[in-house]
């Protein structure tokens, strides 16, 4: 990854339903750990555009469920929910001046998250669950099929957030997924690291490279099986936004790869 966006936490974030067991996600705290994020991308030479929220949805910060980025230009969607519908508009602003072209919009009354598609390779993997539509999906496969790739739709467990919570991108060849949250065959042409039940978030690694990932600290089992595979994995605390399902990969926005 070159260069990204990513969207701060505001202070409807505390409003987010935790994930069950957990505590709601406290503003300062949130603040503080996506300043460390950041300061991290950074450090590891990613060229980080900050922008704040729009609007008052507690997940504004998931900026990547605004668009997905294909090497000539950017796919915009149209979340699901009405409240984030807005945000779509603010980054295709945001790329009319930083010169990054577009390639389409999700249309009415289609509906898809940027969070439930994952591009590996020459796939594109979208989720099938409780966000989104078929409209919405159907619009995304023509233009991932119009730049090359092969679409493969992944059904989610009842409960799952987003694809991206539970399927993470390591490199071309690799992934990490949640047990119990897909079907592990769909991605059977990838070189698969299963994470154990109860570690099911840590999945949602931010790919800062070839086999190099960021994830939350917390999850020590995970990051022991991620590197006996071979994988860097950079560690920080981003805890109130795993309280409210917001894993690493959908904080940021990725806008150029090598």
């Amino acid at each position: 990854m070159r260069s990204a966006v990513v969207v701060r936490p505001s202070r409807s974030i505390e409003r987010a339903k935790p994930l069950q067991g957990e505590p709601g996600a406290i503003v300062g705290r949130a603040v503080e750990q996506h300043a460390v994020l950041v300061r991290t991308l950074r450090y590891f030479g990613i060229e980080v555009r900050v922008l704040d929220a729009v609007g008052d949805d507690p997940y504004a910060c998931a900026v990547a469920d605004a668009a997905v980025l294909f090497e000539s230009g950017a796919l915009l969607m149209r979340p699901t929910p009405m409240t984030r519908r807005a945000e779509t508009d603010r980054i295709a602003s945001e790329f009319s001046t930083i010169d990054v072209p577009l390639a389409g919009r999700i249309e009415p009354p289609g509906l898809l998250d940027g969070t439930d598609v994952l591009l590996i390779g020459s796939t594109a993997f979208v989720g099938v669950g409780a966000r989104g539509n078929a409209i919405g999906r159907n619009g995304f496969c023509e233009v991932a099929r119009a730049h090359g790739f092969d679409v493969v739709e992944v059904p989610l467990a009842p409960g799952v957030a987003s694809l991206q919570s539970v399927v993470g991108v390591a490199s071309a060849q690799t992934v990490i997924v949640a047990a119990d949250c897909i079907d592990p065959r769909l991605f059977s042409a990838f070189r698969t690291i299963v994470l154990e039940r109860g570690e099911e978030p840590a999945a949602g690694v931010l790919c800062l490279g070839d086999d190099h990932v960021l994830a939350d600290v917390r999850y020590r089992t995970a990051f022991q099986r991620m590197r006996r595979a071979g994988v860097t994995v950079e560690g920080i605390d981003l805890y109130d936004f795993e309280k409210i399902g917001i894993t690493p990969s959908m904080l940021v926005l990725p806008l150029r790869r090598e």
